[in-house]
């Protein structure tokens, strides 16, 4: 079976007209901290053309808030560039599969894509631009920004061309906070007085001693917890966090000996098995809501809206439109305080364990016609004043500069970002992080700071606590921490990941892994919700029969190619022998 990818013929004629020059050393401005002048000339260098042009784009996330560049980070973009992005996003909540698919096998692409984690079907069909020519000669700003973590771009061993570029997450990245963990309304600490909530018993506890004291929320029945399990939603409330509850990383569907690199699907873990009977348990006291596995996404969001949900199990990301209609309403109090909670207390979340730069990103199809042009427009956004433009929006606007030289949010547009952040960001164009614009091209990511000696981004200590309303600061202050990652074990308690996000490795598109693939994926997501709502006393029967069928799928076979795939990874970022 063939799953490395070859570089396409137009690949190929691409880079061999431009008459590249090797890289060489050119590593004198590849820092955050590197002089004004030289990132002037950068600046300069990328932005030669200012001519009307239009390129497509097709983003696997949705983007309610997109308006059609008209907004005001988006104006002063086509200003600065003269470019113009005609985008289409994904509406559903399936990633953008069903779409890559189409044009995978269409050949009908849009200029620039965002594929998030099916780019490989779209390399293997020959479809996208190797872009590690264009970077070379026409891209200053992207080579400074990645640095020396540009061999991390590399889609394989065998096939070392630059695909994408990583934009759903930034370079040299320090997290300041937590946006994930199970979550608990502050009203409903306040009430119990800030118990503690460490293990899957503690959030249980409070759950339930809230719902008996107000069995309905503002006349409606008050909901102790409830998961969104709509098509791959189900991975990030449902299945994730029981590798998270039981001490290991997030490697998407499968779990990573540290050692060996051996994998295997990590529902295959005792201790996962022991996370999916506390769901059941869950489901058989009455506190885990009888529609998870039935509702949309949108149901979900409206039910936190109504704020009668107490608990969650979710990213921030997914519930935050639910939340911010929460607090223009006023009930800051109705959202959500974030917690490392484990099935018991020998276990640590893992959720700051770092990976490095490895992420999705943005790449350039066969069908754009003018490469060059989308390369320099893509460095521009990747260069300081369009990393601060993304982040920061218009200075007297949306920022002022102290006397001090430090970059500061008036309070009317801070309140804005905060509580009215669906309509902020259709008007300005600005969000967290980076906006409308952040999937357009690399960045620095929270904690780095550029030659003026100010972050690149709105998130840091100082802005983050900023941000929190005071029902968040009084439950902070309650559990002794200024922000919610100080409950969180940090990045320096863990080794770094040498695989990176797995979620980002290229897997094969065809033959016997992906049949196999899709065959445990369909027994994941009708297997999983069974064991949960089963009855108490048929829980082991069903979980067991699960793994039974996805042995039966050939799991093994799956894993063992899988396992390969990982160590060939662990010597490309590493320099490795990896056997």
């Amino acid at each position: 079976m063939n799953w490395k990818s070859p570089k396409t013929f137009a690949a190929l004629l691409l880079a061999s007209t431009l008459l590249v020059g090797g890289c060489g050393s050119n590593n004198a401005a590849n820092k955050a901290d590197s002089n004004a002048g030289n990132a002037k000339s950068e600046n300069a260098a990328a932005a030669d053309d200012k001519s009307p042009v239009t390129f497509t784009f097709f983003g696997a996330d949705a983007s309610p808030s997109w308006n059609n560049m008209q907004d005001e980070v988006g104006k002063v973009i086509t200003e600065k560039t003269g470019v113009t992005i005609d985008a289409e996003y994904d509406v559903g909540s399936g990633g953008g599969e069903n779409k890559i698919a189409l044009m995978a096998a269409s050949g009908d692409v849009p200029d620039l894509i965002f594929a998030k984690g099916n780019l490989s079907t779209l390399v293997d069909a020959g479809l996208i631009v190797d872009m590690a020519p264009l970077i070379d000669k026409y891209a200053p700003n992207i080579k400074k920004v990645f640095s020396d973590n540009m061999n991390r771009l590399k889609y394989s061993n065998d096939d070392p061309a630059i695909y994408s570029l990583t934009t759903n997450m930034g370079v040299d990245n320090q997290y300041f906070d937590a946006t994930g963990g199970f979550e608990i309304q502050h009203r409903v600490l306040k009430e119990l007085g800030y118990p503690k909530v460490r293990t899957v018993q503690d959030f249980e506890n409070v759950l339930k001693q809230y719902v008996a004291k107000h069995p309905t929320t503002d006349g409606q029945p008050t909901i102790p917890l409830t998961l969104n399990a709509d098509d791959w939603r189900i991975m990030i409330t449902v299945t994730n966090p029981a590798f998270i509850a039981t001490g290991a990383p997030d490697d998407g569907e499968y779990y990573v000996d540290p050692k060996t690199y051996d994998t295997k699907l990590h529902y295959k873990r005792p201790e996962e098995k022991e996370y999916f009977r506390w769901l059941n348990h869950m489901y058989n006291e009455g506190l885990l809501d009888k529609d998870t596995f039935v509702q949309k996404d949108d149901q979900y969001k409206a039910k936190i809206a109504s704020g009668r949900v107490v608990g969650l199990i979710d990213q921030e990301w997914g519930y935050n439109d639910a939340e911010n209609a929460l607090k223009k309403a006023g009930k800051n109090d109705y959202t959500y305080a974030h917690f490392p909670v484990t099935l018991n207390e020998q276990y640590v979340d893992h959720s700051f364990q770092p990976a490095g730069v490895d992420g999705a990103g943005i790449a350039i199809t066969t069908k754009c016609k003018d490469p060059v042009r989308a390369i320099k427009f893509l460095d521009w956004l990747a260069s300081d004043e369009g990393q601060v433009l993304r982040n920061w929006g218009i200075e007297g606007k949306h920022y002022t500069v102290d006397a001090n030289g430090k970059r500061v949010i008036p309070k009317e547009v801070q309140d804005r970002r905060v509580n009215d952040t669906t309509n902020f960001t259709k008007e300005t164009g600005l969000g967290n992080p980076a906006g409308l614009y952040a999937a357009f091209a690399p960045r620095y990511g929270d904690g780095v700071k550029d030659s003026t000696g100010n972050y690149y981004t709105i998130n840091f200590p100082e802005q983050i606590v900023e941000s929190y309303s005071d029902a968040e600061k009084e439950s902070l202050k309650a559990y002794k921490a200024t922000t919610w990652k100080d409950l969180f074990e940090g990045e320096d308690k863990f080794e770094p990941k040498e695989w990176g996000a797995l979620y980002n490795m290229p897997v094969p598109t065809d033959g016997d892994y992906q049949v196999i693939y899709k065959k445990t994926q369909d027994i994941i997501r009708k297997k999983i919700p069974e064991a949960i709502l089963a009855k108490t006393a048929d829980f082991d029967k069903v979980y067991d029969g699960f793994l039974a069928e996805l042995e039966k799928a050939g799991a093994s076979k799956m894993e063992a190619e899988y396992t390969d795939l990982v160590k060939a990874r662990v010597s490309l970022f590493t320099g490795k022998d990896v056997k």
